[in-house]
């Protein structure tokens, strides 16, 4: 991991990163009026017992904040009722709430929606003339497309469409319950004239502007403003008060030039509020002193030995955390011993003490493009228990008997060692499967244990390979889901860690090989643990989709002619692997496709069997199980460190726990927040890679498949690079006019090309879902930031 270096930027003050907004209500006393007062632009927040009382009698609804980034003054919290989202119109609204943050809304009575006249009269001539155009403006100056891209709210902006809106309730933020938002944002400083104070524009539209002390910012920025145009700063807002539009905050760190990677990435993990910070000396003392570390005698006679078993790890080449590692051994009766061996990081991770406090704290580790921010320190994480190969390491395991066809007969749980004969990469087990005749030759491989021949280690893989297909062919004709997005990864320069080349990922048998015993663990882990604490254990609930949303999409696949069925998991995982047409483009329009069922899914949710009563509500949508967990990753996972505990416990090999359901729910929901972000780091890492790949390897030209068509601007999947972007028709050089029509839920554009030749008809070109067109990919003024250029129809070459 690439450490930052601190020495590059200027630390302002680490103090500030410790402000805090307060989370009580604003006092009531205040801008009531009187001489000289200031005019209030928000209303005071509720009480605590109005805001009970009100969510009691049901008057109040609580729920998590979704700001859309493409339009930030639009706003959205789930319906308790599975409708439409409630909606939240303008940053008055919002009442000084920020994205993510838990709030209490007040719904508003019907007369009191002042949605904007505009969009009512857009409506209603939507509604009744099912079509409008719009006249280009040829002397407009694009605008162009600086607001970062978020997957979570692509859905908002399909919500937030006029006729969509006009039927939502509106509502108005009364309390914040819990700040969930890092109130931490990176932006740009403007200099103010005659203001004791600068102004914080944060790149982050959703976050409101925010005044600093000139006191806070470099020396001579108040002579010199014009050096720090596209400098990058770390603001920290401290306050918000009832009568300003902006934001009060302290400068906490100047970052480095916008655009350059390292700047970028810190300003992404303070946005987010990822502890990157190294380990504390407090934390460090809870490792073992005496290295190279051994295991002990006792510890070896509480365990059953596996290490004679030919035992090894499947992983990415660059993987130095290794989690997991799987056994298959033939049995004389045609049967195999299949084990899957999980690092113990139990062993090493005491309850309660200083290393188990940061790691319930960061509960997961966070994968960037560059670098990994792990959970633990280093030593446990790439040492101790890592299951580096011919290393004696601590595991749990989880050993079946088991039929060819993938038929369990027997099962065993308990903690045990084994010693790894071989790591292998998915691309030597993907090897192995393709060539299942060949003799490998140990130059072909990593370092191999002598004691197991490699023709053992390859038999092995074939027969995981053999049985893992059946296992995977049952859970998808017993009603399972896999919805399948690209992944964009990227070569990096070892010296400057600059992008050199990205490629979308390719997914193989020997990632479904890896994964489907995964499953098998987890299932099995989740099921014994909570037949063993049925009010304790920490399980994983997949909620079904959205009913509303469903509905909506299956009349808009009806219209498009797309045969679909969304009763269920299963009978959507059928749909999606039904051919979608027989040509080149049917991996495409299957991508598509799947981005457009993944709308409506909810996220998966960590939670304590003992607070949900409902033991329907634990099922797992996806997967289509009742029961499951995460077991097979505690390098990376604080979760898996809990059911590892709760594992222990159940078998008499750990020490009595001293959990509660309430402590289990609070870390479960702890560990839901950070997996959210962790995600959301990742995408903005690639996002930020792939910006810089932009600039310095573009324009880049690629084949786009339409996605989304809106009113005036439609979405495409690039389908070299698998990334997705919008295009705006006012921003489209050598369109006349365009106009919008809506059969339905059937959204179209249709595109008029000014000829190049003036004697010759405009051409005419029709976007709707699966349209392919011809896109360049060009960076754009801003920093990071490019866009998706339309080429004219004929134009592929140019």
């Amino acid at each position: 991991m690439t450490d930052f270096d601190g020495s590059n930027h200027r630390d302002i003050s680490s103090s500030f990163f410790s402000a805090s907004t307060t989370n009580s209500p604003a006092d009531k006393s205040k801008n009531k009026g009187g001489k000289g007062s200031k005019k209030q632009v928000f209303e005071s927040y509720m009480t605590s017992e109005e805001v009970s009382q009100g969510l009691k009698r049901g008057e109040l609804i609580q729920g998590q904040l979704r700001i859309n980034p493409k339009k930030y003054q639009e706003a959205f919290i789930p319906s308790p009722n599975d409708k439409r989202d409630i909606f939240l119109d303008g940053i008055v609204s919002r009442n000084r709430a920020l994205n993510g943050d838990v709030v209490v809304v007040q719904v508003l009575p019907p007369e009191q929606w002042k949605v904007n006249r505009t969009l009512c009269e857009g409506a209603s001539e939507s509604e009744t003339k099912r079509e409008h155009v719009v006249q280009k403006k040829l002397e407009r100056t694009p605008r162009p497309d600086v607001i970062v891209e978020d997957r979570y709210n692509d859905r908002d902006e399909l919500v937030s469409k006029v006729q969509n809106i006009a039927l939502s309730d509106k509502g108005t933020v009364v309390y914040i319950v819990e700040k969930k938002h890092s109130r931490a944002a990176t932006g740009f400083l403007k200099f103010l004239p005659d203001k004791p104070f600068a102004m914080f524009a944060p790149v982050d539209h959703r976050v409101p502007r925010i005044n600093v002390p000139l006191a806070d910012c470099p020396l001579d920025f108040s002579s010199r403003p014009g050096d720090y145009i596209s400098t990058l700063f770390i603001c920290r807002i401290t306050n918000w008060s009832t009568d300003s539009n902006f934001a009060e905050g302290r400068l906490a760190k100047t970052l480095g030039q916008a655009g350059e990677i390292e700047p970028e990435t810190e300003g992404i993990l303070t946005e987010y509020d990822v502890d990157f910070s190294e380990f504390s000396d407090e934390v460090l003392d809870c490792l073992p002193k005496n290295l190279p570390w051994t295991i002990p005698p006792e510890e070896m006679k509480k365990r059953r030995d596996l290490r004679k078993e030919c035992i090894f790890t499947i992983d990415p080449a660059t993987a130095r955390d290794l989690d997991d590692a799987l056994s298959c051994k033939q049995l004389p009766d045609g049967n195999f011993e299949l084990g899957v061996h999980i690092a113990d990081v139990s062993y090493f991770v005491e309850e309660d003490n200083s290393l188990d406090s940061i790691a319930s704290r960061r509960a997961t580790s966070v994968y960037m493009v560059q670098k990994v921010i792990p959970m633990l320190p280093r030593l446990l994480c790439e040492e101790l228990c890592s299951l580096n190969p011919l290393t004696d390491r601590l595991t749990f395991s989880v050993i079946w008997k088991i039929t060819p066809e993938g038929k369990i007969l027997s099962e065993w749980f308990g903690r045990s060692v084994i010693c790894s004969c071989v790591k292998l990469s998915y691309d030597h087990a993907q090897s192995m499967i393709e060539a299942p005749d060949k003799m490998f030759s140990a130059e072909e491989l990593p370092p191999v244990d002598p004691t197991h021949p490699i023709d053992e280690i390859h038999q092995a893989v074939l027969n995981l390979h053999s049985i893992a297909k059946n296992l995977r062919a049952q859970r998808f004709s017993g009603g399972a889901l896999r919805l399948d997005q690209l992944k964009l990864s990227f070569t990096l320069d070892k010296e400057t860690m600059m992008p050199q080349g990205c490629y979308v990922y390719q997914y193989r048998d020997s990632n479904k090989l890896v994964e489907e015993f995964m499953l098998l663990a987890n299932i099995a882990t989740a099921n014994h643990i909570y037949r063993k604490f049925p009010g304790l254990a920490l399980l994983r609930r997949h909620p079904p989709p959205k009913a509303k949303m469903v509905d909506e999409l299956q009349e808009l696949c009806d219209q498009l002619g797309i045969d679909i069925d969304l009763s269920s998991a299963g009978a959507l995982h059928k749909s999606l692997n039904t051919t979608l047409g027989d040509d080149e483009y049917t991996s495409a329009r299957k991508e598509v496709l799947t981005h457009m069922c993944s709308r409506p899914m909810q996220m998966a949710l960590y939670f304590c069997t003992g607070v949900v009563k409902e033991e329907q509500q634990f099922k797992h949508y996806a997967l289509n199980v009742p029961l499951y967990t995460h077991f097979t990753s505690p390098i990376r996972r604080y979760a898996d460190i809990i059911v590892h505990r709760l594992l222990a416990s159940s078998l008499s090999c750990g020490p009595h726990l001293g959990l509660s359901t309430e402590e289990v729910e609070k870390q479960a929901s702890h560990c839901n927040d950070r997996k959210t972000v962790s995600k959301r780091v990742q995408e903005l890492s690639s996002e930020l890679f792939f910006g810089v790949f932009v600039k310095e390897c573009g324009p880049l030209d690629s084949e786009a498949m339409v996605m989304g068509v809106l009113d005036q601007s439609f979405d495409v999947l690039v389908l070299r690079y698998g990334v997705q972007k919008r295009i705006y028709c006012k921003s489209v050089s050598g369109l006349d006019s365009f106009r919008h029509h809506k059969v339905g839920k059937k959204s179209e554009l249709t595109l008029v090309w000014t000829p190049d030749d003036l004697e010759k008809a405009p051409v005419e070109q029709i976007i709707s879902v699966f349209t392919l067109v011809d896109v360049q990919l060009r960076a754009d003024g801003a920093p990071m930031k490019y866009s998706a250029v339309l080429k004219r129809p004929g134009d592929s070459d140019s």
